[in-house]
């Protein structure tokens, strides 16, 4: 692959290939046609070179490094409160793990000439793509509901980009956001059907195994609304075994907020109830559904919804701790300690629970 030769996109329903599109014209989410991996035996853990964050990967990238802030191997750091491994997300250049998709996304909108992007985001995501945007001298118009916090309003703005503030649902935003990328006014840079912004988020997985020796956890517990980490983490996985890297995928694990909890509910049935701290994840209809549950039984995983009074406490256990993350990150540990209630999580199982946001953003 060459910048002048990006890596086509392909539909893994109906078998359609294009250049570039945002969607399949059957309407699913595209995928890249063709994933690389690296060839021979995993490296030296301790040799391996890392000063390119998370693009020392690129053997497993379908897209090439433009547009970067140096993002990427973010502290693995023990956690002995909740036995387990928190890996630190919160520390990326934007405050939180959506840099691994705008960094490729971005990369990836610059292979192919665009000139303009836009995104629909509650925060997280659309400051990413601001300010990569920028890094990128591309143009970008953020979407995002009338309600989103000042804090995440200042990033998008900050990056130079345009905030267009929509009344009305979070799908009043992403309609509203379709409609202009459809019109051919803008490249839809979409943390939620963009393969690129995947690809991102699968370095997830490389860095933690790199960071174990190449041994992966038994099982990864992640926040879970359109399923862009959860998502990209499994393929990253699924990338390292292919690849003769790691021997075992981990088992994963989806955290849900009550009343926005379709995975939840689909395997579980019903999942009412109220979660407004969790504001990152309040998605009712992801788009890559269908694929999260293939995820979560390819791997025996699950997927549970937390009402807020356990996120809150859990946030407090956090912050006490020197975790300073926004409120969503919350849902993962409190997840983990029902999961292991449960039986679902041994004692002795190695957990890797990544926390996604930063406090500074809340």
């Amino acid at each position: 692959m060459t910048a002048a030769d990006p890596t086509p996109l392909g539909c893994p329903d109906c078998g359609a290939e294009y250049a570039d599109r945002w969607r399949c014209e059957c309407g699913h989410p595209l995928e890249f046609a063709y994933r690389p991996l690296p060839k021979g035996p995993a490296p030296d853990p301790a040799a391996f070179d890392t000063r390119e964050g998370l693009w020392a990967f690129s053997g497993f990238l379908p897209v090439e490094k433009h547009v970067s802030l140096g993002e990427g191997m973010t502290p693995l750091q023990e956690a002995p409160e909740w036995d387990a491994e928190f890996k630190l997300e919160y520390v990326f250049p934007t405050g939180s793990f959506k840099d691994r998709g705008a960094t490729a996304t971005l990369s990836r909108a610059l292979e192919l000439g665009v000139e303009k992007v836009v995104e629909d985001s509650s925060g997280n995501a659309g400051a990413a793509i601001a300010t990569y945007a920028a890094r990128a001298g591309v143009d970008a118009e953020i979407y995002v509901p009338a309600s989103v916090k000042q804090s995440k309003i200042r990033a998008i703005e900050a990056a130079g980009a345009t905030p267009v503030r929509i009344e009305g649902s979070r799908q009043d935003v992403t309609d509203a956001c379709v409609e202009e990328a459809v019109g051919g006014n803008a490249w839809y840079a979409s943390h939620a059907w963009n393969p690129a912004f995947f690809a991102g988020t699968a370095t997830f997985a490389f860095e933690t195994a790199l960071q174990r020796d190449w041994e992966a956890p038994d099982a990864v517990v992640t926040p879970l609304g359109h399923g862009t980490l959860f998502l990209g983490a499994y393929r990253g996985f699924r990338a390292l075994k292919e690849a003769g890297w790691i021997d075992e995928i981990p088992r994963m694990y989806g955290s849900q907020a009550a009343g926005y909890a379709p995975i939840a509910a689909e395997l579980h049935g019903d999942t009412s109830g109220e979660n407004d701290i969790a504001d990152g994840i309040q998605i009712r209809d992801p788009v890559q559904k269908d694929a999260i549950l293939d995820a979560i039984d390819a791997t025996g995983g699950d997927a549970i919804a937390l009402a807020e009074a356990p996120v809150a406490a859990e946030l407090d256990r956090l912050h006490g701790a020197g975790f300073y993350t926004e409120p969503t990150c919350a849902v993962a540990p409190a997840a983990l300690s029902v999961y292991r209630e449960q039986g679902d999580i041994g004692a002795e199982e190695d957990v890797v629970v990544p926390l996604t946001g930063s406090g500074l953003k809340a």
